[in-house]
């Protein structure tokens, strides 16, 4: 086994057990932090993707801001911890059957057989010149332009619906 491998799994099991306390925290602010953990997490397994443009941008978008909103948001409120635990075990039975074909999916995915290709050709070594960066942009400006502006319309929407209701 690589280096590269093991630190992908090294990520990826802190990344398992962070959204794993995201959803198991009893205290919001807690869940907050576990789930900057797990954007931080994300990103590292991005860079060892070598997409170091998708990692910094996650970091600076999620973590940077909408994170402080989200621990902003939840210092507010003020939620009642023993009516939530009551309605937290009804839904445990259509949790786990989400989890069961979650880890099915992620399963069939990883598996060597279902792709019908080995690890040697999933990974491939571009040159010192390649820029991942310049690839996104070029994907996102010519096959996806369309999905990328509707997108952008769909924002756009959002702002001007927000500022409309703050002025209210």
């Amino acid at each position: 086994m690589q280096i590269s491998e093991l630190t992908f799994y090294f990520f990826s099991l802190i990344l398992i057990i962070g959204a794993t306390r995201v959803i198991t925290a009893r205290n919001p602010v807690h869940a907050v932090m576990f789930l900057v953990l797990t954007f931080f997490t994300a990103a590292c397994i991005w860079v060892t993707l070598e997409a170091e443009f998708l990692a910094i941008v996650l970091v600076l978008v999620y973590v940077g801001a909408v994170m402080v909103l989200f621990i902003f948001v939840v210092m507010m409120l003020d939620i009642n911890k023993e009516i939530e635990k009551k309605k937290y075990w009804k839904w445990l039975l259509p949790i786990l059957i989400i989890f069961g074909v979650m880890l099915l999916e992620m399963f069939l995915v990883l598996s060597e057989r279902t792709l019908g290709i080995g690890r040697d050709q999933i990974a491939s070594n571009k040159g010192l010149d390649y820029s991942n960066t310049k690839e996104l942009g070029r994907l996102i400006y010519t096959e996806y332009v369309y999905a990328f502006e509707i997108a952008a319309v769909i924002l756009l929407v959002a702002i001007v619906a927000a500022i409309a209701l703050t002025l209210r």
